[in-house]
């Protein structure tokens, strides 16, 4: 199944980096039909996401915030 934007968007109620987003799709059999990375960049320069990098985890972390809801 491909993923839309609502499916990635609840998929980011908690913060996750890539890997853990690919991981996430992965179980729900789901599949992003461009460069997830580019996607996620695009979604945050729009405002639609937030993100940060995490030294903790050595990645970009992205996430929903709920106050824009």
């Amino acid at each position: 199944m491909e993923l839309d934007s609502e499916s990635l968007l609840a998929l980011l109620k908690e913060p996750r980096t890539i890997l853990e987003l690919n991981e996430a799709l992965k179980e729900k059999r789901m599949a992003c039909p461009d460069d997830l990375a580019r996607r996620l960049s695009k979604m945050r320069k729009e405002g639609l996401i937030k993100g940060r990098f995490s030294e903790e985890k050595s990645a970009w972390v992205y996430w929903v915030d709920e106050q824009q809801e």
